[in-house]
């Protein structure tokens, strides 16, 4: 294996780490061929002997070798009898040399100077599976050198013309599409693998991105509550009011923070999750609660949002929910009224009409026709730097598991409105109220 003087000596230099990345790679990939020729060394050593037995005297061959068998279990035995039996570069080769010999080298000229029976045939074809196993590229080496070893040797103790024989050559198409199949299988693995960590950084990323800039804010206010305590003793009534609006603040990204968390593990799980609609909600308590929850920074802000309830009504849904489709829906309506340095919020609930419907309207920063299509979109955002885009996504999800429908009309640089319709329902069920549900605290 590569030392770790060797490695801070290489990486040294630009070519160096480049040359240190790419022996990285082949410490990797050796430590994985030698953990799997440990497993075959074992199996060689007891197979090729006792299978020395099975075909001699309980279904004899044309020809058998216990010759050939003692040299694959003599090169089988180093690595049954310790890990590591020769240096780094020396175990290279003795993997390489003894895989090909046992599985390529041996498998073949056995099928040949049996000439070519179904039992050395099929074992042939095992032994090529076994060795895709290792990795494609060196797999392709080994049986490439091994089939042409085992050629050779044949060419001289028996008779060449079988080489190319109907019974050799209808064999290799299926050798040929069985390296195919295996060697795909393979890399379609290795991509499975890489698609997975790709997505595992992008969540990860995308988590980094979202409470990195709350906690800079919960530090930055921290600081000026600590110089505030350092400057003055005792603190005076301006120094308390400052204290105090920095510890809103700060309780502002808390709260903000616990709402991305349950945001990202509702989505997270939104997969498994029964999503269906179990409760009968009433659309006026899930506007109140989510007006009572949202972390508001002030009362200018609290006061940009007006709720207009033109008719009550109740839809087949889950309370908790609801309000994280709506607390979804606010949060974006003030993001967008910041950027754009103006506008209100007016959250309208309409039940009086045949397809009962809540409208979120923002007289923001609107969004461009050209980016309506994918708003609704899995990691999406607009602009690309505003938030995680998985809020949205998850409110769609969740809106269409109740047989509801969501869609949005936006106007660039003037408004944006949310409309969410939803079908009557009978009241069998009684309604769910707020007084029979104890409320979390606020995300």
């Amino acid at each position: 294996m590569l030392r770790w003087t060797d490695k801070v000596k290489a990486a040294a230099t630009p070519v160096g780490q480049a040359t240190l990345d790419w022996l990285v790679r082949q410490d990797r990939q050796y430590s994985h061929a030698s953990t799997r020729f440990m497993l075959l060394a074992w199996v060689g050593c007891i197979g090729l002997p006792a299978y020395y037995l099975v075909w001699t005297y309980w279904f004899p061959q044309e020809y058998e070798s216990l010759a050939l068998r003692l040299v694959g279990v003599a090169l089988c035995l180093p690595a049954v009898l310790s890990r590591q039996p020769f240096g780094a570069w020396g175990m290279r080769v003795y993997i390489f040399t003894g895989v090909t010999y046992v599985l390529p080298f041996f498998f073949t000229f056995m099928y040949l100077m049996n000439g070519g029976s179904a039992v050395w045939s099929q074992s042939l074809l095992i032994a090529i599976i076994v060795l895709f196993h290792f990795s494609v590229l060196w797999a392709l080496s080994s049986y490439a050198a091994g089939t042409l070893a085992a050629c050779l040797a044949f060419a001289l103790a028996g008779d060449p013309a079988f080489l190319a024989s109907a019974k050799v050559l209808e064999q290799l198409p299926i050798y040929a599409f069985t390296i195919l199949v295996v060697s795909v299988a393979k890399v379609g693995r290795h991509v499975l693998a890489q698609e997975k960590l790709a997505g595992m950084a992008h969540g990860l990323a995308t988590v980094s991105h979202e409470l990195r800039t709350p906690l800079v804010s919960v530090e930055a206010n921290a600081r000026g509550i600590n110089r505030r305590l350092a400057r003055a003793n005792p603190p005076t009534d301006a120094d308390w009011h400052a204290m105090s609006e920095a510890m809103a603040r700060i309780q502002f990204e808390v709260r903000h923070m616990n709402h991305m968390i349950d945001l990202f593990l509702l989505s997270a799980s939104a997969v498994n999750q029964q999503l269906e609609a179990t409760e009968n909600v009433s659309m006026r308590e899930v506007v109140e609660a989510v007006i009572r929850r949202y972390p508001f920074t002030g009362e200018a802000q609290r006061g940009a949002v007006k709720v207009d309830v033109r008719a009550d009504f109740t839809f087949a849904g889950k309370y908790e929910l609801a309000v994280v489709v709506l607390l979804n829906l606010l949060r974006n309506a003030l993001k967008a009224l910041h950027r754009a340095g103006k506008g209100r919020v007016r959250i309208v609930i309409d039940g009086a009409r045949p397809t009962p419907r809540l409208l979120f309207i923002d007289t923001g920063c609107g969004v461009p026709a050209t980016r309506l299509s994918m708003i609704f979109d899995r990691f999406y955002s607009y602009p690309p730097s505003s938030g995680s885009g998985i809020g949205l996504a998850l409110c769609k999800e969740i809106i269409q598991a109740w047989h509801a429908s969501i869609r949005v009309v936006s106007r660039e640089l003037a408004y944006t409105v949310f409309v969410l319709e939803f079908p009557k329902v009978k009241l069998a069920v009684p309604s769910v109220t707020l007084a029979a549900l104890p409320l979390r605290s606020p995300p």
